[in-house]
Formats: C-alpha cells, sequence, structure tokens
C-alpha cells in the first residue's frame, strides 16, 4: 500500500477528513523527516508505514481531546514537531507554540515549518520548566508525547495554561499506575478524563490523559 493510502485508511479510521493538499503536507512532513533523520537522529522509526501510523496518526489521537475552534497550543518536547504539526495540518486554525530543548531539532522544525508553508506556529529552543514569565498562563491546551510522568507534566506545565485550561498526554497500558501516583499525592481530581482510542492499522490501545490544574 502507498504511503498515501495508508494515511488515508488511517484518517477514515479516525473519523478525521482531510483535503488533497493537507494530504500533501503530510507526505512533504513525512519526505524532510527522513530526510533530515540520517544526521539528526529525529526518530527511530524506519519505514513510511511506521512513520504514518506510530508518529502521524498517534498525534492525531490528541485531536480528540481538543476543543473546538481556535486555541492556543503548546506541544512541551516536541522533538521532531510531533503531535504539534500533524495537529496543526489538520486543524490549521490553531494557534500552535512548538517548545524543544535541542538545537538540531528545532532547527529541523523551523525548515518544516517553512517547507510546509504552515502559519501561526512559534518554535522555542527551550525547556518547558524554563519558559519566560510572558507564557505563564497563556496557553488553552499543552500536549506533549515526550517521556513526562502524569505527576511530572501536571507540575512542571500547569504554570503556564489558563484558569480553564487543560493538559494532555498519551499514555499506553501503565496509565493506572500513574493515576496511582496522583492519588498518593492527593492530586487525583486533577484527571479531568482517560479516553481510551486504538491506534489504526495496529490496534494498540492509547490512553488519552486530560489533566485539569
Amino acid at each position: 500500500m502507498k504511503s498515501p493510502d495508508i494515511l488515508n485508511k488511517g484518517l477514515q479510521e479516525l473519523g478525521i477528513s482531510c483535503s488533497e493538499k493537507q494530504i500533501h503536507a503530510f507526505m512533504l512532513y513525512l519526505s524532510e523527516l527522513k530526510k533530515w533523520n540520517r544526521a539528526y537522529n529525529l526518530t527511530a522509526l524506519k519505514t513510511d508505514e511506521d512513520i504514518i501510523i506510530k508518529h502521524f496518526l498517534d498525534s492525531l489521537l490528541y485531536i480528540k481531546a481538543l476543543p473546538k475552534g481556535t486555541l492556543k497550543l503548546a506541544d512541551a518536547g516536541t522533538g521532531a514537531g510531533l503531535p504539534g504539526i500533524p495537529i496543526k495540518i489538520v486543524r490549521p486554525e490553531i494557534d500552535l507554540t512548538l517548545i524543544e530543548a535541542s538545537r538540531k531539532k528545532t532547527a529541523f522544525l523551523r525548515h518544516v515549518v517553512r517547507e510546509l508553508e504552515l502559519s501561526g506556529i512559534t518554535v522555542l529552543e527551550q525547556r518547558i520548566e524554563n519558559l519566560d514569565r510572558e507564557h505563564e498562563m497563556a496557553f488553552d491546551v499543552i500536549v506533549s508525547r515526550a517521556t513526562f510522568s502524569v505527576k511530572e507534566f501536571l507540575k512542571t506545565a500547569c504554570p503556564y495554561v489558563k484558569a480553564d485550561g487543560r493538559l494532555v498526554l498519551n499514555k499506553g497500558p501503565k496509565v493506572a499506575e500513574e493515576i496511582k501516583e496522583l492519588a498518593e499525592a492527593s492530586c487525583a481530581d486533577a484527571v479531568k478524563e482517560i479516553i481510551k482510542l486504538k491506534l489504526p492499522a495496529i490496534n494498540t490501545v492509547r490512553n488519552l490523559v486530560v489533566l485539569k490544574c
């Protein structure tokens, strides 16, 4: 199956509709990611199918936990732009901030944003815990696919979301253990909801943990 067909099939399973222009953006993103990966080690995944399913479609699961309409979204520890860039391609009205400490990775991010002709994206070469005060309570939602624990992410990211904002993490089968840690720290009420979803094609269960601060 060709790469656009793999993507289209997965999008159908997720109930997400994309234009030809959006599909082209994903294919260009795929091409640039593989090209830069040779020197910059952006991902351990090598095949088009793996990148599309385990990076692009996995990133798009986050859309299920996002409010409708315009919003300010930050992606903490975004790496190669995941989940932020796939979300932006599908939801272009979102104002996106990509937060990444690695200089090599931010160089790739700035390049791919230009190549995909995406507007409304800010790239910050920084760790989220070191953001300037101007970013405090600045975002409606902060997402991450980085290796934060739920407890760590709550502590680190909360200062930067608005009073009625939310944090969203994608977790695997050990999510119950992390929620238990929250309860032991008297933070169980921070969990707004847990959305169980299946990743298309491989049917791996993902848990979107939605947190309130």
